[in-house]
């Protein structure tokens, strides 16, 4: 082990500047350790990954800090503090050295330890995307709860007078939560964004009575996990948490909630609130509801299997929650394509494991057009450099998306940026839409809110795009309207993909009709007066897309189809020969020649459809049976095969 000296204090030197601390205490740091760096998949503008190897290809084991790590940088920080301990102060990790330029504060405020190491598990992923600040309190420390506030506050004012028009994060747990939440009550003109875990509340309090001999080790027990209390940990937690300390711990966490539940309401931050389903000490349900309810931009996150040192535990990864829920933004507002970071190749493993049965189920083919017009079973025929824009055919419930879309990253290390449906990231307080959890794991894989200026921003930034003229009334079709399109009679698409020279790549996709029957459709739904007014309710609390089109595709009305699984078949996808635009501003800022690309692509479309409709019928391995043989004579990551490609 290497001992890394470094002095911390609660304040900023003369110099301004931000790293440049007065540090002051000693730690040891494993040189084993990685050097933190920026991963090469980690670019900004939504555009093609530019490494000279695939990253997705192959994911390694990401390399974690550990629980043993915690508890000896626990005891060096014990050992630094000496007898007095002195006052609350930041320090910034070492590992968090490898950020991005831009990158905005995160301030973290420790729970019931007060170590300031709660996100020692977290510290390399945040310290590529944060400037990471923590504050320790020494074990020895009374400073009380106003006073503490006071500390964060000065703090956050004045590195908000430096970089104005960056976001101030603040992680808090616990304890740390509701002094985050009183800082941000009393500075509503600074932009900070809350992260509150486990958020305590005024129950603390009946923990008082049970702090003598018997229960202290009961009581550590409890607050800091099972994982903890074990012989070897018991002494290192009864350094950090000796009694007294607890029993003012306690003390501090009833003052602060007592002050944040008076404030609360003046609170106007941004607000990402993480609730642990086996935190059995200081959560309360109630309270918690009341919390989310009186912070008016605020978005919950369950974690069910979690205890209370939620960063702690494994598989808890703060970023990629963070990613999912579009919580990171660079400035003012969110840009969802300057401020996407794309997924690391663990992120993009852990997601493909989600959908793997899926996958295996469905066994997708994927063939693609070359420029001479041969159909090949690769994604070679997808142009490597953006802009490009995917024009094709949404099956049921937006099914088609997924898969392409890791194929895609894994095979041709490019990003496809879906423009999707604005109801996946934002809903109205009570609103009957689904919960936002729902959608990650088409956030994490660049999802963006179907919108002119997004549609614009994704070109301008040579990024492939994927685009469904037919949006919810496709993806949301009626009974015996499988692989049917419902595209408006005019689209703007082509016009602004010449702007910037995109090639239109058409598609279509086929098989839903393989894998399941509907059997309860929007019509059927409408006539249950029940289900009627639900279903005008979640419409009414969404963003209508398009209100100036009639018929069939103008309702669009959100519902959800009635289906039943069958024996599953397969799924295909036919990307066809990409359409040039380049050089053909002028010509196609002509509506009637724009109009004419239009109908093109949509009959390029219904042709891909076609020709898979076809082919499929000679595809020996359609059905899941002898797929299942395949993989048990050939393995399981064997490429099945398919139908003959060639035309007869």
């Amino acid at each position: 082990m290497a001992i890394t000296t470094v002095r911390i204090t609660d304040g900023i030197c003369s110099s301004g500047s931000r790293r440049a601390f007065s540090l002051d205490f000693s730690y040891r740091k494993s040189t084993k350790q990685l050097t933190s760096v920026a991963s090469t998949g980690r670019l900004r503008g939504g555009g093609k990954v530019t490494a000279t190897v695939n990253p997705y290809s192959h994911a390694e084991p990401e390399e974690r800090k550990s629980l043993a790590d915690f508890l000896v940088e626990a005891e060096d920080l014990l050992r630094s503090d000496g007898g007095d301990g002195g006052p609350p102060r930041w320090f910034s990790p070492l590992e968090c050295g490898a950020r991005a330029p831009g990158s905005p504060l995160l301030l973290y405020i420790p729970g019931i330890d007060g170590t300031g190491l709660g996100l020692i598990r977290q510290h390399k992923r945040l310290g590529e995307m944060f400037d990471i600040w923590c504050l320790h309190f020494p074990v020895s420390d009374r400073t009380p709860a106003p006073d503490i506030v006071k500390l964060i506050e000065r703090t956050v004012r004045s590195e908000y007078f430096r970089s104005p028009n960056r976001p101030i994060y603040i992680v808090g747990e616990s304890i740390g939560a509701c002094l985050a939440i009183d800082v941000a009550a009393t500075n509503p003109d600074i932009d900070i964004v809350l992260i509150l875990a486990n958020p305590g509340f005024p129950f603390a309090t009946m923990f008082e009575s049970m702090l003598n001999e018997t229960h202290v080790s009961q009581m550590c027990g409890g607050l800091l996990g099972d994982f903890f209390a074990t012989s070897a940990n018991l002494p290192t937690l009864f350094r950090i948490l000796p009694k007294d300390t607890l029993l003012w711990k306690l003390q501090l966490l009833k003052s602060a909630t007592a002050s944040a539940n008076s404030h609360m309401h003046t609170v106007k931050a941004q607000t990402l609130i993480l609730l642990s389903g086996r935190d059995q000490w200081l959560l309360n349900k109630e309270d918690i509801e009341k919390l989310r309810c009186a912070l008016p931009k605020s978005e919950v996150r369950h974690f069910e299997s979690n205890g209370h040192f939620l960063f702690l535990e494994h598989g808890v990864d703060l970023a990629t929650i963070i990613k999912h829920a579009y919580f990171y933004r660079r400035g003012k507002k969110l840009d969802y394509i300057s401020d996407y970071i794309l997924p690391t190749p663990f992120e993009l493993k852990e997601f493909e494991e989600s959908q793997r049965w899926f996958t295996a189920a469905i066994s997708p083919v994927y063939l693609s057009t070359l420029e001479n017009g041969t159909v090949v079973r690769s994604l070679a025929g997808i142009p490597s450099e953006g802009p490009v824009l995917y024009v094709g055919n949404h099956l049921l419930l937006g099914l088609d998306f997924r898969p392409p879309a890791i194929h895609v990253l894994k095979e041709r290390n490019i990003m496809l940026r879906g423009l999707a449906h604005p109801m996946m990231f934002s809903k109205k307080k009570g609103s009957m839409l689904p919960d936002m959890q729902m959608f990650d794991s088409l956030r994490i894989i660049g999802a963006v809110p179907v919108s002119n200026m997004n549609f614009y921003k994704l070109l301008r930034s040579k990024a492939h795009v994927v685009l469904y003229p037919g949006g919810a009334r496709e993806a949301l079709h009626r009974k015996g309207e499988e692989h049917k399109l419902f595209w408006p009679q005019h689209s703007e698409f082509v016009r602004l993909a010449s702007k910037f020279g995109a090639k239109i790549v058409p598609f279509g996709v086929v098989g839903e009709d393989d894998i399941c029957q509907m059997v309860f459709d929007y019509n059927d739904q409408m006539k249950i007066p029940f289900l009627k007014n639900l279903i005008e309710e979640i419409t009414h609390d969404t963003i209508k897309l398009r209100n100036g089109e009639e018929g069939e595709v103008g309702n669009q009305d959100l519902h959800v189809p009635g289906i039943i699984p069958k024996i599953p078949g397969r799924f295909y996808v036919y990307f066809g020969k990409p359409i040039e635009t380049k050089g053909r501003e002028k010509e196609l800022n002509d509506k009637d020649k724009a109009q004419g690309v239009y109908l093109e692509v949509k009959s390029e479309v219904e042709r891909c459809m076609a020709y898979l409709k076809v082919k499929r019928e000679s595809d020996p391995y359609r059905n899941i049976f002898p797929r299942l043989l395949y993989y048990l004579s050939h393995g399981f990551t064997s490429e099945i095969p398919t139908f003959d490609l060639r035309i007869h």
